[in-house]
């Protein structure tokens, strides 16, 4: 019987250590991983992490990979034995009633990641909050890099006529759009450019209550990606301080 249930076991312990495009920091090697990178995400948690939680994070490592100024890394902290990391996790005021506790490093120092409920732990919300504490990318579903830099200029400047040359290099672009999901991406921003001309950067505001009360209602699911995306890209027209 041990012998049936041996690869399940192992299945499950792999599970809890395995965290895709997750780098395993320590004492030993934290400062000098960290200090190479722009920003990085770090989460503090028990040895074996697992949960909603901990799925949330492995989806935010896999996002990462195409951001080489991003590390996400995980330090594992044990209360017994040895107690590997612990004194790490003291040294940034973590303690294991918090755990899993996330913090984004950046030149200006450490910065927590706050929800107001569990439900709040999510891979869209530590993505928002990797672009608002830092100067690293990392898209949201729905938005495009190139679109969303044209976006943060386009809601910045005051000048007309540098909004309608910007609503044109977005044009262009779309132009460029290749499959139907970037296609219509392309599209939405393009869009909202035009009726932030037509109607004033209070469109935004006008459009993203609306767009957050039909996702309130009874939608189906390709209905509520589809609104989720454009909330998303909503947001790429909006300044960020804080999550």
């Amino acid at each position: 019987m041990h012998y049936v249930l041996l690869p399940f076991i192992i299945c499950a312990f792999l599970k809890y250590i395995d965290c895709k495009g997750c780098v395993q920091l320590d004492t030993y090697s934290f400062d000098k991983i960290t200090s190479k990178f722009e920003a990085s995400l770090i989460k503090f948690d028990t040895a074996y992490p697992y949960g909603a939680k901990h799925d949330a994070f492995e989806a935010v490592c896999e996002a990462a990979y195409s951001s080489p100024d991003l590390l996400v890394g995980e330090v594992q902290v044990k209360d017994y034995g040895e107690k590997d990391n612990e004194e790490l996790a003291k040294r940034y005021g973590v303690i294991k009633d918090n755990y899993p506790t996330v913090k984004l490093f950046t030149k200006n120092g450490p910065v927590t990641f706050v929800t107001n409920d569990d439900k709040d732990f999510t891979s869209d919300n530590l993505k928002k909050f990797i672009r608002s504490k830092s100067q690293v990318y990392i898209g949201l579903p729905g938005c495009l890099e190139d679109f969303d830099k044209i976006a943060t200029e386009f809601i910045k400047t005051k000048n007309i006529d540098e909004k309608k040359s910007l609503l044109k290099k977005a044009e262009n672009l779309w132009d460029k759009a290749k499959g139907n999901r970037e296609n219509k991406s392309a599209e939405t921003y393009v869009k909202i450019m035009r009726k932030i001309l037509e109607k004033g950067p209070e469109f935004i505001t006008n459009e993203s209550v609306r767009v957050e009360n039909v996702l309130k209602g009874k939608i189906n699911k390709e209905k509520q990606t589809e609104m989720q995306e454009r909330v998303n890209i909503l947001q790429s027209f909006s300044i960020h301080d804080e999550l």
